[in-house]
């Protein structure tokens, strides 16, 4: 979530005063009759409980926290629970008064409890950076999260004291001690969202608890923990830019061993074999080629081309699934908070580092800098987990892994600051001012060792990088137009093609992985060999291509000469349209694969031929009125250089694949070095972005696609819902729900739950007879609470969620040393208390809820799910998941494209196969419709 910071405030005085009403929602005028009293943020709405009217409450809620001043005396603490038996990134609460008969270092039950004349009773804390983009997106609309009328809050809960108030040193050696929350939370599942609210409500717990350290030692403790994250995104920056070097290095001396090897060294390149040799020309005694036959070298070639590819499929295969592909498409879903484990572990980091390195150097049409992208997000991933307060929030791990993602473009093209943009443009969900940056630090540190460790011994950080040195005239505007039409209907071209590849992949080949890249290898390596011009890598036909021919001493291929530039063309534009098969066909298999490169490649082919013709045509027609600026001050270099045509076609065929924009104009400034061509590149990637936009009827290229085949839960910041309908339309109806009542089920009842279901979270109600809202419980915190239970040998033991019958209730934990709580009837074995263990505050929306507000409720928040009550009374009617949404969402989007009906529905299944949320049984049909954009 983008924001994670959202205030929900119930206050009940000290004296006998009830709850205060709650403030009406403001809104701006025209959104003033959808928006007043259709949403209701914060607890689950109820009936207040008559047996806490003894207890004098003063509640301050933060996503779950709550603080309560019982009027009676605090009973004594009791110790902390043993966490050895947590899971590591099992959360816990942390609790403060002051008791000065109880040691430092104990800690804390589910309630923090101050003092009654403590000053932190007055602490509100401001509303930050989520809710004013929230508000702002829909026009400085401003919500108070205050408790609804009616609210059900429980009587006092037990409470403990600590000497020390605001201990840190006890937060800081378990993972159970960072919360004041009232819900404990353990690590994330597979295939989930993150809590962004929770977690970052812990962040600003952890650094006001780091505040209230004084003097000296509170300086340095703060200090210190300032200066990890620029540790960390330092670490991130050398680590990527090496990794990125030995990249570079390692695929070109791959590519080259399938046309020889150097006597000098078996482990020299050509280039490096012969560098006494000009540029375009490394032919010397030193580099031995295998055959003298162009058959046989032929087929030497294609061996080594299969050899690699296979290598590369087999480790993707056997040990690192998730280091197949891009990378980026999940990453874009990971940083909008859905959890893939292992995707940026350490084996997909060790197998993609290798894999990428195979695939270049087999000389398939694939390139490295979408996969360093992944690589870079790795590091971002393993590297912050030596600082606690990464290890154990994954909100703020994903800040990191949006400068990680920087690093990785900024090593990819030699473009800092361009690597800054695409984070910022194309991959981040949450892009806060210090993470910009940190992003820019990280980027910038890459660069540098890159630089210094100098992979092609010239200086450049990539190898196609060039610096132009002439101006464009007027009278080229129309052409840099042209590229960028051509580069937009390439785009679409390109991923209507690869979508109908990767769904035949799907059916028939899913389950031979190898087999298809050798077939795949074998097509490429015969193709590739028998055209001059893709017979060498890829990155290394760019080069040639950005060239401009007055600064090279070489020809490549004839590419330079004057006498056959017909041929010239036609061979340039047959290489773009072989390039293009290759793509279409190769991007999608299951080896690391990135799609930069290539699509760069396919437009400078296209911009050098279009610029030759047009030089032919200024030289035939050197006095035509449209060639004036050539004449009017005579130069002596030629008037049109083919060269300046590669690049700005690239440009324009790489942002109509991805869409990619402002990132895209300076990566190839910061490539060329040439500011007077800014314009023309803007121009150009804005033309090739809105023609693949018109051509594809929806924005959000190729990783927009790739993530609706993945099926993975993520809502596009730029896609627009214009549809009409309320939430009410499109909710899992709490008939088809699973709940739990607050105080009937025992531990045996819920395991019962959980076992014969695969949902990741139940509404928590009062009674099954009173759906009023009490809570919301996650899958993981009740299966580690049951299972903490059942280790007591207690599995009769009533579940107690709200603690409504005035018992007293105990923790699950076995060192807790809990009082008994009096037995129900019928029951010998008392209850527990699990409100610590619930989420008692979770967001909850009226049943006629417009669902256009909703779609935006969910993209700036980041909320996973919404309970949806009645308007009045507050009793559950239903549950909206993310997942719920999105589909939706799909099918609306859709409803008019036969095209895309069936990739919708595909999307849902795979939705429905990864993981289902909210207790959903069936999903009531949508009768909503309208999605523009």
């Amino acid at each position: 979530m983008d924001h994670p910071n959202s205030e929900t405030t119930s206050t009940a005085s000290l004296g006998s005063p009830p709850l205060r009403p709650r403030t009406p929602l403001s809104a701006f005028e025209t959104l003033k009759h959808n928006m007043v009293n259709a949403l209701s943020i914060g607890t689950g709405t109820g009936q207040t409980n008559e047996a806490s009217s003894d207890v004098r409450l003063s509640i301050e809620r933060e996503t779950g926290r709550s603080r309560r001043y019982p009027r009676d005396p605090i009973p004594a603490a009791q110790p902390e629970p043993n966490t050895d038996s947590h899971p590591p990134s099992t959360i816990a609460s942390a609790t403060h008064v002051s008791n000065p008969s109880i040691p430092p270092s104990d800690t804390l039950s589910d309630t923090r409890t101050d003092s009654l004349d403590s000053p932190s009773r007055s602490v509100r804390f401001p509303l930050l950076s989520r809710i004013n983009a929230f508000s702002a997106s829909l026009a400085n609309m401003h919500m108070n999260l205050s408790v609804p009328p009616g609210v059900y809050t429980g009587p006092r809960s037990n409470t403990v004291r600590v000497s020390n108030p605001m201990t840190l040193s006890s937060a800081s050696n378990n993972d159970a001690d960072w919360t004041a929350f009232s819900d404990r939370r353990v690590g994330y599942d597979d295939f989930t969202t993150i809590d962004w609210l929770h977690d970052d409500a812990k962040d600003r717990l952890r650094v006001r608890l780091l505040r209230n350290y004084k003097g000296i030692k509170g300086r340095l403790m703060r200090a210190i923990d300032a200066v990890q994250a620029w540790i960390v995104v330092l670490l991130i920056g050398i680590a990527t830019g090496l990794t990125a070097g030995v990249i570079d290095v390692s695929s070109i001396w791959l590519n080259d061993m399938k046309e020889g090897y150097c006597s000098a060294g078996f482990y020299l390149s050509k280039k490096f074999c012969c560098w006494h040799r000009p540029e375009n020309d490394y032919t010397c005694q030193e580099w031995i080629p295998w055959t003298t036959s162009s058959f046989f070298s032929s087929i030497v070639y294609t061996f080594f081309c299969v050899a690699f590819a296979a290598l590369a499929a087999a480790l993707v295969k056997l040990y690192a699934p998730y280091a197949a592909g891009e990378g980026v498409p999940e990453i874009k879903t990971i940083l909008g908070g859905f959890v893939i484990k292992k995707f940026l572990g350490g084996w997909t980091l060790l197998i993609k580092t290798l894999g990428i390195s195979l695939t270049v150097g087999s000389g398939l049409s694939l390139g490295k800098e979408g996969p360093l992208v992944h690589i870079a997000c790795c590091f971002g991933n393993i590297i912050p987990r030596i600082f606690k307060k990464y290890r154990d929030n994954e909100a703020k791990k994903r800040h990191l892994l949006s400068a990680s993602s920087a690093a990785g473009i900024s090593v990819a093209f030699g473009a800092p600051i361009g690597g800054v943009l695409f984070a910022l443009e194309e991959v981040s969900y949450y892009f806060p001012y210090k993470t910009m940056w940190r992003s820019f630090f990280c980027a910038m540190v890459g660069a540098i060792a890159l630089r210094v460790m100098n992979p092609f011994r010239t200086g450049k950080l990539v190898w196609f990088e060039v610096k132009l040195s002439r101006k464009w005239h007027g009278f080229e505007l129309p052409a840099f137009i042209l590229l960028g039409v051509l580069g937009g209907l390439f785009g679409a071209t390109f991923i209507r093609l690869n979508t109908r590849l990767a769904k035949y992949r799907k059916l028939y080949w899913n389950d031979k992985p190898i087999l298809e890249v050798v077939i795949v290898a074998l097509i490429t390596g015969f193709i590739g060999f028998a055209h001059v011009y893709l017979r060498v890598s890829t990155v290394d036909l760019v080069a040639n291509l950005f060239r401009e021919c007055a600064d090279i001493d070489g020809d490549f291929h004839g590419m330079c000469a004057s006498s056959h530039q017909g041929q010239v063309v036609i061979l340039l534009l047959f290489a773009a349209c072989i390039k293009f098969f290759l793509t279409a066909l190769t991007f999608g298999t299951r080896i690391p694969a990135g799609i930069f490169t290539p699509s760069i490649a396919i437009g400078a082919l296209v911009g050098r031929a279009l610029g030759i013709l047009l030089s032919m045509l200024q030289s035939a027609y050197p006095t035509d009125p449209y060639f004036t600026s050539c004449t009017i001050k005579p130069i002596s270099n030629p008037c049109i250089t083919p060269a300046t045509y590669s690049i700005i076609g690239a440009a324009a065929f790489l942002s109509g694949t991805t869409r990619i924009t402002m990132s895209l104009t300076v990566i190839m400034f910061e490539l060329t070095g040439a500011l007077s061509y800014m314009l023309p590149i803007m121009v150009t990637v804005l033309t090739a972005k809105w023609v693949g936009d018109w051509s594809s009827g929806r924005g959000g290229g190729l990783y927009g696609e790739m993530i609706s085949l993945g099926g993975y839960p993520f809502l596009d910041g730029g896609d627009e819902y214009i549809g009409t309908g309320e939430v009410g339309d499109i909710m899992t109806r709490a008939d088809d729900l699973k709940v739990i009542p607050g105080c009937e089920f025992t531990v045996d009842d819920v395991e019962r739950i959980l076992v014969g279901t695969r949902f990741k979270g139940f509404p928590v109600v009062v009674g099954m007879g009173d759906l009023t809202v009490v809570g919301f419980a996650g899958r993981a915190e009740l299966r580690y609470a049951i299972a903490t239970a059942k280790s007591n040998s207690r599995p009769n033991a009533i579940l107690n969620f709200i603690s409504g019958d005035g018992m007293m209730s105990m923790s699950p934990f076995p060192s807790t040393s809990p009082v008994e709580a009096p037995s129900a009837p019928g029951n010998s074995s008392g209850s527990i208390d699990m409100r610590q263990w619930i989420n008692p505050t979770p967001m909850t929306m009226a049943i006629d809820f417009p669902i256009s507000l909703c779609v935006e409720f969910f993209k700036k928040m980041g909320v996973r799910y919404v309970l949806v009550t009645e308007r009045e009374s507050g009793v559950l009617a239903g549950i909206v998941t993310k997942k719920d949404l999105l589909r939706h969402v799909m099918s609306v989007r859709d409803w008019n494209d036969p095209e895309t009906v069936n990739r919708g529905e595909d999307s849902s299944e795979l939705l429905n196969e990864r993981r289902q949320e909210g207790g959903i049984r069936n999903r009531r049909p949508s009768r909503a419709s309208g999605f523009g954009g």
